[in-house]
């Protein structure tokens, strides 16, 4: 199972090319919020990401990848470890949920 430290680093490395700034609740989650839209959630060592209904269809046929909760435009990632492939998901996942924030 992924260490949630490690997952938060990846996430700040992802957030950093769009300056946004992670806020911590009192519950233990991490969400990046954009324009007054949360895009982003981590909570423990799953990161739920608010990519738009289209991109989530294609996203659960990924490895690591289930519904989330919080609705259909949403998608919960759970990476076993952060090898290469799994980076990249949570990178250009993470993209597109800051894209989709403003719009």
């Amino acid at each position: 199972m992924t260490d949630p430290a490690e997952l938060l680093a990846a996430l700040r490395d992802a957030a950093a090319a769009g300056e946004d700034s992670p806020e911590t609740a009192s519950n233990g989650e991490t969400s990046w919020v954009r324009a007054g839209t949360r895009f982003a959630v981590l909570r423990g060592a799953t990161v739920e990401l608010r990519i738009g209904s289209v991109i989530a269809s294609a996203a659960l046929r990924t490895p690591d990848t289930s519904h989330s909760q919080r609705g259909t435009d949403w998608i919960a990632f759970t990476p076993p470890d952060l090898d290469g492939p799994a980076l990249d998901r949570l990178g250009a996942w993470f993209a597109a949920a800051r894209r989709r924030a403003v719009n």
